[in-house]
């Protein structure tokens, strides 16, 4: 059986920092994943291109996005059931999450295709843009099912206290995308329908390689390829919990729309220059997912633990570190950002307008950090729904109208000023939490 990590004893932060290692180190190679795409098509292709590239990840993240809050849901419940040493449940979750991929994924593929001109319409893409993003969007929905299948094994594996094996499968899928990225747009000059076709291609490999390592690695878990059980009282668990993370994330995700379609009427110069942009906040960013998934999962165990003393100990400090460690990331980047933006284009509008964004987002993200891991926290104790409102004012009731007042206020090229405000009224929101009746159920000692 392969190593896992158990949370329940030991130091804190020794632990949710290895446990994180390995999963920051998957998010840097996950961004090297989108930057490859970034770094080929920009240079390879024109601004056109490097916008569809931009704007094309609003339609997928709207609908994977509901998918996406089951699978968080999943990984909780595995931990949970881990935490408490019930490899029966433990088993009875798996194989209902396998059932649940494939119910969801195929139809989704199909749904995505036929849905995506109507999302690029509401978004108000250009129309210089718009058949670039049909051509990305039409090939990424085929790989659909290898998306959600990595991400639903690699949730499982950290439940199980697992964070290494998702490094090395993002690790091939990378050098996959990396190559295949050469050839298809460089070699063959496929434009951004070769990034899609890699980017797929990629995603697969890292699904086969989970499904490889967790049959030979946990074999008691007896997990399938092929669906072949669906427990109803562990699904009624999943949806409990992941349903409202689901709709917390679509709600997110029309958000998000909305946003790109600011930016959208700006033009393909601004579009390219926020693709560029969200690319280096992204690199400052690696340790935020890489806490807040070890929140959840020292939540989940000691929860099921009924280690209360540990959970009063890490709600303090897994916050506080994963907001140092992006604060001194974004300090550094938003320094030296343009030798780095220099990387992604050589065209002058977009650079200029791709610095902007830095220097407005960049060093303000730590408050993101300390709101998402107090945020994933709160998820892993299996109260969803505290921080699912949070989640929604902060974008609805601040970003959003906050952006369109930048927009009316000041002009449309500066709107990305809404995320740092947002950043921080939700890490108030969720400081908040902890003087809630949810949090003040759970004994200190």
């Amino acid at each position: 059986m392969a190593k896992n990590m158990d949370m329940t004893q030991g130091p804190i932060m020794k632990l949710i920092v290895l446990f994180a290692l390995p999963i920051c180190a998957g998010n840097i190679l996950q961004q090297l994943y989108n930057t490859v795409d970034t770094l080929v098509i920009g240079n390879f292709c024109g601004t056109q291109s490097l916008a569809a590239v931009g704007t094309s990840g609003q339609p997928v993240e709207l609908l994977l996005c509901i998918f996406m809050g089951m699978g968080t849901g999943v990984s909780i419940l595995v931990a949970q059931f881990t935490g408490s040493g019930n490899l029966e449940m433990t088993r009875k979750a798996v194989a209902t999450s396998i059932s649940f991929l494939y119910i969801c994924a195929i139809p989704l593929s199909f749904l995505g295709v036929l849905l995506s001109p109507l999302i690029l319409g509401l978004m108000a893409v250009p129309e210089d843009v718009w058949d670039y993003c049909m051509s990305y969007l039409n090939i990424i929905f085929l790989g659909t099912l290898g998306n959600m299948g990595y991400n639903m094994n690699a949730g499982i594996l950290r439940g199980l206290g697992n964070s290494r094996a998702s490094l090395f499968f993002l690790l091939i899928s990378c050098i996959v995308n990396v190559v295949l990225d050469l050839l298809f747009v460089a070699g063959f000059h496929m434009d951004v329908a070769g990034a899609a076709l890699a980017t797929s291609i990629a995603m697969f490999c890292s699904w086969f390689f989970s499904i490889f390592y967790i049959k030979k690695m946990y074999p008691e878990l007896a997990f399938t390829w092929l669906p072949k059980h669906l427990e109803k009282s562990i699904m009624g668990q999943i949806l409990k919990i992941g349903l409202p993370l689901g709709l917390n994330n679509s709600i997110y995700s029309i958000g998000h729309i909305l946003l790109q379609t600011l930016i959208n009427t700006q033009g393909a110069v601004f579009i390219a220059a926020c693709s560029v942009g969200s690319r280096l906040t992204g690199m400052a960013n690696v340790a935020i997912n890489s806490f807040s998934s070890a929140a959840t999962t020292f939540a989940g165990q000691n929860m099921g633990a009924k280690a209360y003393r540990r959970l009063h100990q890490g709600a303090k400090q897994i916050p506080f570190f994963s907001a140092l460690f992006t604060a001194v990331a974004g300090l550094l980047l938003t320094i030296f950002c343009q030798p780095v933006l220099y990387l992604f284009t050589q065209e002058n509008d977009v650079l200029a307008m791709a610095t902007r964004y830095i220097q407005i987002v960049m060093p303000f993200t730590w408050f993101f950090a300390a709101f998402s891991a107090m945020l994933s926290f709160a998820n892993g104790l299996g109260e969803v729904r505290y921080p699912t409102i949070v989640n929604i004012l902060m974008l609805w009731v601040i970003r959003i109208p906050v952006a369109y007042l930048i927009g009316q206020w000041i002009g449309g090229t500066y709107i990305m000023a809404c995320y740092p405000i947002s950043f921080f009224c939700g890490m108030v929101g969720m400081l908040i939490f902890f003087l809630t009746p949810q949090w003040k159920r759970i004994p200190k000692q």
